[in-house]
């Protein structure tokens, strides 16, 4: 019988891997215990990330209705930058002899060995979110597929949606997530291609590695160094509201267009004030499951899925 979800902070050490600063939800028994239900691990990036948080929501929420079918362990690490963290989690993944793991990896290179090392394992591995790198992937000879959708049609929908109307001289500033993320890259270029077919220039382009309070401190720095700066395009919500915390403390006694990408629930009240004119929805809730069932799916027939693109949806004060 499916044994009850315990949630837990682990505040030390990971007591199979020696790593710390970890959140984990998981359940108990598995492959190694004799229970013949296929256990998924569910890996993502930050958990202090609402964008993560609604993620393993709708994984647990997947699980709960479908407890029969399999066991669910849901890690996520503590800053989305803490990549060694993430490569421990896949590690204790792999000696806890779970049967799948579903990642979010917070970099595109550096988790690819340590999913090889999954993977010589015997363990089925699911790709969301964040592509991983091709050209790594085939280094080490490995077909991972990925599912999610695509980070560059978003962006340039949202940045075409924020420039629209907008003078052609207008000075625009992208804030980006860790610069090696393949999501991050991909945002970046669907935002530059959204500018450049508006007829403007990017004066700045900076990183605040998804993170709101970096977010803020850089867009302090790019106000001063850009007292004529019109538009912000951030690579993320938790970005976004940085951004437009920093907007508002220097009072500039002008507006400046904001816009971001995930649609978290901090964002909303953003855009209902026109604070923050839009963002991208990817539906994270559903990304996890998308990766749970085609796990489940390759556990059950051996034949391992192409990659899949799932949808997006552009937010603004009319659609929400």
């Amino acid at each position: 019988m499916k044994k009850i979800i315990a949630v837990f902070l682990l505040g030390g050490l990971l007591s199979s891997c020696g790593s710390d600063d970890s959140n984990t939800t998981s359940s108990d028994g598995g492959s190694e215990s004799g229970n013949e239900t296929p256990v998924v691990a569910l890996v993502m990036k930050s958990l202090a990330n609402e964008f993560f948080v609604n993620m393993a929501a709708g994984a647990e929420a997947h699980n709960a209705g479908n407890s029969q079918d399999y066991e669910l362990i849901v890690n996520g690490i503590r800053n989305e930058s803490d990549l060694a963290q993430q490569v421990a989690l896949v590690d204790q993944m792999i000696s806890s002899g779970v049967d799948a793991i579903v990642i979010a990896p917070a970099d595109s290179r550096a988790l690819v060995p340590a999913l090889a090392r999954a993977e010589s394992a015997g363990i089925v591995v699911i790709n969301i979110d964040n592509r991983l790198e091709p050209e790594i992937l085939a280094e080490y000879d490995l077909q991972i597929p990925f599912i999610g959708p695509s980070n560059l049609a978003g962006a340039k929908m949202v940045g075409d949606f924020a420039l629209e109307g907008l003078a052609s001289n207008s000075e625009v500033a992208i804030l980006e997530g860790i610069t090696s993320a393949f999501n991050s890259i991909q945002r970046r270029t669907g935002f530059e291609r959204a500018v450049a077919e508006a007829g403007m220039e990017v004066v700045t382009l900076q990183s605040a590695e998804w993170d709101q309070t970096r977010a803020a401190q850089v867009t302090a720095g790019m106000l001063s160094q850009f007292p004529e700066l019109d538009v912000i395009l951030a690579a993320n919500d938790n970005m976004a509201l940085g951004a437009a915390s920093a907007v508002r403390v220097a009072a500039l006694g002008r507006e400046i267009t904001i816009a971001g990408f995930d649609n978290i629930s901090a964002i909303h009240p953003l855009i209902e004030s026109g604070t923050v004119i839009a963002t991208v929805d990817q539906f994270g809730d559903q990304l996890a499951v998308f990766g749970i069932e085609y796990a489940l799916e390759v556990l059950a027939t051996g034949i391992v899925p192409e990659d899949r693109e799932t949808s997006l949806e552009l937010i603004t004060v009319d659609s929400l």
